[in-house]
């Protein structure tokens, strides 16, 4: 009786040490006259790692607010960025391939979803992104209330940052709080509106995991409400 030959899966770790390892052979041919060998390492031992990359660093952090109806093309875009800085990559300095590719990636993404994001917004209006019916009108009262925000969250940042470790006596926890006081210090500049891309924003400062974060962002905001309802009733916080 003959058997079936089992099909063999496809393992789930699609960047290996094998995969860094054609990319450092890659780069170390010449790009002219190894230009045929290079395509070929490419094609069989590098696309794949790179194409899911990609897949799985969108879907992943949801980056959805793209130009191109199709996410392919979208990875095409991204994997031809790869490309053109695949020679910049040198692992004596430290870094992993995956990690390294990787970061790339997601910032490309944030980049471009952040930008994306924006056009839709003055394309479509507020409305249509919040679900709401009618267009908003900011009266006087709510442009004070901003206002008052806007001066609030100085005072907080600042009082924070002077006691930072009083307050998050460990090293690392300070240093992620300091993180997160950074992306309030920049709210003017920074067009980021994806929670998970502020979440990409502060590892790629501080190197922790989502749940860290996630504790220090919430006893940062124990402190903030603490005092917002005074200084609106007041105009001064009691820090």
């Amino acid at each position: 009786m003959i058997q079936k030959r089992k099909r063999r899966k496809k393992s789930k770790n699609y960047f290996t040490q094998e995969t860094e390892d054609y990319i450092v052979k890659y780069n170390n041919l010449d790009s002219l006259e190894d230009s045929a060998q290079r395509s070929k390492i490419y094609e069989t031992h590098v696309h794949y790692a790179f194409f899911k990359l990609t897949q799985n660093i969108i879907h992943t952090f949801k980056f959805y607010h793209t130009e191109v109806s199709n996410l392919e093309h979208l990875q095409h875009e991204i994997i031809t960025f790869l490309l053109s800085k695949i020679h910049l990559f040198d692992p004596t300095r430290g870094a992993k391939a995956y990690s390294y590719f990787g970061t790339i990636v997601k910032r490309w993404l944030i980049l471009y979803n952040t930008k994306n994001y924006t056009k839709k917004i003055k394309k479509v209006g507020v409305e249509v992104l919040t679900g709401e019916n009618s267009t908003h009108v900011y009266t006087q009262g709510e442009e004070k209330i901003k206002s008052d925000l806007d001066k609030y969250v100085d005072i907080f940042v600042d009082h924070v940052s002077e006691n930072i470790f009083e307050l998050f006596p460990k090293k690392n926890d300070a240093q992620i709080a300091d993180a997160i006081l950074e992306l309030f210090r920049k709210r003017e500049t920074l067009e980021v509106f994806n929670k998970k891309a502020l979440y990409i924003y502060i590892r790629e400062m501080v190197d922790v995991k989502t749940p860290k974060i996630t504790k220090i962002a919430d006893k940062l905001y124990d402190i903030f409400k603490q005092q917002y309802i005074f200084f609106l009733e007041n105009g001064y916080a009691r820090f």
